[in-house]
């Protein structure tokens, strides 16, 4: 018997991630994505361990889904600013920092984990109304459908959030990469991850594992005006902004396929200060839009969707008031993680690219020679991950019994 219908905007990782978790909870669950096809945006990719649980415990396959790394922090010329240390037990368990992947590897392994009948492709949400006792979603040269909780999962330009909360400016970091792939036969063991800076530019890789191949990803990342047009070619451009970083990394874009590579402006927005009213919430970049500096933007729509799962599993949908407790206890719960990732991202961006140059050398001199950068990255960011694999745990151990007893595995 199905504990309620969540209805679910958008089909990325945090819609499917919700749709995932919320049958897990013995919930009928649909994604209502407005394309014909599902396509990732962007084509490379990290996940933290937490993100990495959360799949395993929502029924995705996470075997070999990507390569893991321990990573560093350095100076273009190679110097060491900082390392991210993790317990012995999570390296053992998630063989280090975070794993490399394409987007559309993690894709198919969540798509493949669907209940049949579950995407529904080309389906466009125009509008909803929330009765209080259900929400009527309407779609496009569609008829109308019915949920007991609708989920907006629909990205940084999402139509359940204008629904909700009205239009919010788009926040241009004026920063932009150009990322690209590639596959090697025998990558070096143990593959190492290096994030470089020199006085205004980014430049760094990881390992990739996807489908069996293993690869490295790289991406450049520098300021720039939004309000300028961008004609540049990507090969060029990344040869030219790399030229004073390893010669690894040098060789990696010399031998990146053209078809590889992929230029896109980091935006975000301001964190809203509330995410549900009614029968609707939202998950991911369309509740907490994150700039990939941070590299957790899927990971947390995917620990967004297993959160919320729990909380509606321990209710009574039909009540309104209990959705409503629910969907604030939700977001109660992520706010504080999501808003410090986000916020994090930004600074740090702001930090590495776009305060003022004269005071760069006096930013270098301190990440380069006092325990700064170590503490606010190395250190705190394990901390953080720790965090939210010990609230996983919590959450798993307080299921509801007969939930727990058909958990599935990875």
């Amino acid at each position: 018997m199905s504990k309620g219908r969540i209805a679910i905007v958008g089909a990325g990782p945090g819609g499917m991630a919700t749709a995932l978790a919320a049958h897990r909870a013995g919930f009928e669950a649909s994604i209502y994505e407005r394309y014909p096809e599902v396509k990732p945006a962007g084509n490379i990719l990290n996940l933290w361990p937490p993100p990495q649980k959360v799949l395993g415990l929502i029924g995705v396959d996470t075997t070999d889904l990507g390569a893991a790394a321990l990573t560093t922090f350095r100076r273009s010329d190679g110097h060491l600013r900082a390392t991210v240390r993790l317990p012995d037990e999570v390296v053992a368990e998630y063989g280090g920092g975070f794993i490399g992947l394409l987007r559309w590897g993690l894709y198919k392994r969540m798509l493949d984990a669907l209940p049949p009948g579950v995407l529904k492709l080309g389906h466009e949400m125009t509008r909803f109304e929330d009765g209080g006792d259900r929400v009527v979603v309407h779609l496009a040269d569609r008829e109308p459908v019915e949920a007991d909780v609708l989920v907006g999962g629909d990205g940084l330009r999402s139509a359940v959030r204008r629904q909700l909360w009205g239009d919010s400016p788009i926040r241009h970091q004026h920063l932009h990469l150009v990322g690209g792939y590639l596959y090697v036969d025998d990558p070096e063991r143990p593959p190492d991850s290096v994030i470089a800076h020199d006085r205004s530019t980014q430049a760094s890789y990881t390992p990739i594992l996807h489908e069996g191949q293993w690869g490295y990803e790289w991406w450049v990342l520098e300021a720039f005006d939004p309000s300028e047009p961008f004609d540049q070619d990507l090969m060029a451009f990344s040869r030219t902004r790399a030229a004073g970083f390893s010669e690894k990394l040098r060789s990696m874009i010399d031998a990146t396929p053209s078809e590889n590579l992929q230029r896109w402006e980091i935006r975000d927005r301001k964190p809203l200060k509330q995410w549900s009213k009614g029968r609707v919430t939202l998950v991911g970049d369309a509740a907490h839009p994150t700039s990939p500096y941070a590299a957790y933007g899927a990971g947390m729509s995917i620990e967004d969707g297993y959160f919320l799962a729990s909380e509606l599993e321990r209710i009574d949908v039909r009540d309104l008031g209990s959705v409503r407790r629910a969907l604030q206890a939700f977001e109660d719960r992520r706010k504080p993680h999501t808003r410090r990732v986000s916020q994090q991202a930004f600074f740090t961006g702001y930090a590495f690219h776009r305060i003022p140059h004269p005071l760069r050398p006096l930013r270098d001199l301190v990440y380069d020679h006092t325990p700064m950068l170590q503490k606010v990255v190395g250190d705190a960011t394990p901390d953080h991950i720790l965090s939210q694999l010990a609230e996983i745990d919590q959450v798993e151990a307080a299921r509801p019994v007969s939930s727990a007893a058909v958990t599935p595995q990875a």
